[in-house]
């Protein structure tokens, strides 16, 4: 069976897209999938990369091309208002879903996932809402907590370490990397020939 890491910002329209759309990428392959949340504004630092929705034009075609790719594959696509905003409460919350050093499991990531992506396109931080949202989750550690903030650091970092630059990222156990919703065709390809021998 084959491991794939799938790095995420709950911020990230192409993030959501992807996480949708993956078991259908991969399916006929032998493989498990660990979801790593991550910060992607760190990511954004550590390159010295500017966020895609600073550049007005920019913003205006990605959420057309999502709102184009989700029609096309009968993805729900409510896109938040605001946005960007600040996805810290949610991925302190996915991260606090487990025990330390554990990765969340797909119901939980496609809750928080579907909080800000496929709801009323309402602020995904408005508190009744992400009360809701964290009583469904039923997190096992503190997300407001020193642990979970340094955890979360912490993987963005190791993230950046490995060579990830954007969002979303599919790894293999070997390191090679792929990035972006379109690159699942050659993510399931490469699967495929290994899975061959």
């Amino acid at each position: 069976m084959q491991r794939v890491v799938f790095d995420f910002d709950v911020i990230s329209p192409y993030a959501y897209l992807a996480f949708e759309r993956l078991p259908a990428a991969l399916e006929g392959l032998s493989h498990h999938v660990e979801y790593r949340p991550l910060l992607f504004a760190g990511l954004l630092k550590h390159w010295g990369n500017t966020a895609p929705v600073a550049v007005a034009p920019k913003k205006a075609w990605l959420f057309r091309q999502c709102a184009w790719l989700a029609e096309r594959d009968g993805v729900v696509f409510r896109p938040p208002t605001p946005h960007p905003f600040n996805p810290l409460s949610l991925l302190r919350l996915l991260v606090a879903s487990m025990p330390a050093g554990s990765h969340p499991n797909r119901r939980v990531v496609e809750l928080a996932m579907r909080h800000v992506w496929a709801r009323d396109g309402g602020d995904p931080n408005e508190p009744e809402a992400l009360r809701l949202l964290a009583d469904a989750i039923a997190p096992v550690r503190d997300p407001a907590g020193a642990e979970v903030k340094a955890e979360l650091q912490a993987r963005t970092a190791q993230a950046a370490e490995a060579g990830v630059f954007g969002v979303p990222s599919f790894r293999l156990d070997d390191g090679t990397l792929f990035w972006g919703t379109d690159s699942m065709p050659m993510l399931a390809d490469e699967m495929r020939r290994r899975q061959a021998g």
